[in-house]
């Protein structure tokens, strides 16, 4: 059965398996990953990357410039790391426009599965909690098994946007 827990170096392993998984380069939504993911392929690394990502969610912590206060999860079943979902607190022009208040990936080996549906479920709670009455959650337009996840969690379309050419996002708002 899976769960949403806080970031811990505990999956350290599985979390690199994964990394694997999704290939050189390839961004991770909801990860927070930094520019360069070497150094959290070793356990100190990882242990600083573990710290700063529980640190977002304090909305008194210094961040950089264009960073807003955010609580990371990861989804995982036992010691097995499946994906990271990101609710973030408020929203800047940047996420008005693209990022949204939540982003989410799961693992390729554990896609199929509905874990993405469950995991932004599971989430809705906790937006409700920041005071928020309707979050903004976002997906390229060609990514339909994204748009299916959000639509399943009552995502109503407010438009799709061409931000660059060629790449379009559909902007949803979820009621809380």
């Amino acid at each position: 059965m899976p769960q949403l827990i806080a970031p811990t170096t505990r999956l350290h392993r599985s979390w690199l398996e994964s990394l694997d998984e999704w290939g050189p380069g390839v961004h991770q939504d909801g990860a927070s990953l930094p520019p360069h993911v070497e150094p959290l392929c070793h356990a100190d690394g990882f242990a600083a990357w573990v710290e700063q990502l529980l640190l977002q969610a304090d909305p008194t912590a210094e961040r950089p410039h264009g960073y807003v206060p955010a609580t990371s999860l990861w989804v995982v079943e036992g010691d097995a790391y499946l994906g990271a979902i990101q609710l973030r607190h408020t929203l800047n022009p940047h996420l008005i426009e693209v990022g949204g208040h939540v982003g989410y990936g799961i693992r390729p080996s554990a896609r199929g599965r509905g874990l993405a549906t469950w995991a932004l479920a599971a989430v809705l709670p906790r937006a409700r909690r920041l005071d928020l009455d309707s979050i903004l959650v976002t997906c390229d337009d060609t990514n339909l098994a994204s748009a299916a996840v959000i639509e399943r969690n009552g995502g109503e379309l407010e438009d799709v946007r061409e931000l660059a050419p060629g790449a379009r996002t559909r902007r949803y708002w979820i009621a809380l």
